[in-house]
């Protein structure tokens, strides 16, 4: 039988774990973050009052069934529109996604659609059924600020205080939350981990069905995740002090495994240590697509994904 999993996540982190995961399994579901204010995705956004529809999309794509009808929409999806005028930047798919729900004031049905459209592999669930905005609290230079929306939190200096999702306490999705509580496995990550992990456990409906749900769980780290990284949001954090920020967001939640790349294991005893605060067993893996790239290994992943399901990797 198929394990049932729950994969949660935003952005291009998300895609390679959908991607890693529809090789294991086809009884897949995505609940992805709807915080995205940047890009296509915030110019729509900010016109309709709907969801975000960028990472929704990228999720959709990634589930493509694996046929030429699946692949060739999957490219249609993803294809941007290049011009001088108001379309320049818009993705296809977020149009698309855009339409339906100017048309029907439910996410789901319209995102349900799509994916009967691109035969996908499971389901796309967003976190939440209503936009929302990540806030995040930064410390620089002994001076701390504030900053909002995804886009600015994700490429923020600074070392991160605290954050905060708005509204403070937004609805979780029904759907979400049953998929939480019907399945075997649960992953986190990859992924900016404060604007696309972390914001997924500050929807506290959806953290409880976290807490509660009988599923083991898989956090897997960036591969920049070291400290002199200058890559986005990881510099000057390490691969434990990731996992300690994920356990002050989420102090009740138990992780199984933490799956990390071995480039970026400085300290193998203060890292064991810190995953087994977690409740977890570190797994060490050569997830990277290259040596100096930043971006996971679809096939590496998956690999890694079944041998944990298939209970070769033992604690």
């Amino acid at each position: 039988m198929l394990p049932k999993v729950v994969a949660l996540g935003g952005g291009h982190g998300l895609a390679a774990t959908l991607s890693a995961l529809r090789k294991i399994t086809s009884e897949i579901t995505a609940i992805v973050t709807v915080a995205d204010n940047g890009g296509s995705s915030g110019r729509l956004r900010g016109e309709f009052s709907i969801l975000p529809p960028g990472d929704l999309r990228m999720a959709l794509s990634a589930l493509c069934s694996d046929d030429e009808w699946g692949r060739s929409w999957a490219r249609i999806m993803q294809h941007r529109f290049t011009s001088e005028g108001p379309l320049n930047g818009h993705a296809v798919g977020n149009l698309l996604l855009a339409a339906l729900w100017d048309r029907d004031d439910d996410p789901v049905v319209g995102l349900d659609r799509v994916g009967s459209l691109l035969k996908v592999v499971g389901r796309v669930l967003p976190m939440s059924s209503i936009p929302l905005d990540i806030e995040g609290t930064f410390l620089l230079n002994s001076v701390e600020g504030v900053v909002r929306g995804q886009a600015q939190v994700a490429a923020a200096d600074g070392k991160l205080v605290s954050l905060r999702i708005l509204p403070s306490e937004p609805p979780a999705l029904s759907e979400a939350c049953s998929a939480i509580g019907d399945a075997e496995w649960i992953t986190m990550g990859p992924g900016s981990w404060f604007s696309s992990v972390l914001p997924h456990l500050l929807v506290p409906a959806q953290l409880r069905a976290l807490v509660a749900s009988k599923a083991r769980r898989i956090l897997v780290l960036n591969l920049d995740a070291t400290p002199n990284s200058r890559a986005g949001e990881y510099a000057g954090y390490t691969a434990e002090q990731h996992c300690q920020l994920f356990a002050q967001y989420a102090p009740n939640l138990r992780i199984d495994y933490v799956v990390v790349d071995s480039s970026v294991v400085e300290n193998l005893e203060n890292l064991q240590t810190t995953v087994k605060t977690l409740g977890g067993v570190l797994v060490i893996s050569d997830l990277r697509t290259a040596a100096d790239s930043v971006h996971h290994d679809v096939k590496k992943l998956a690999l890694t994904f079944g041998n944990i399901m298939s209970n070769s990797l033992i604690g």
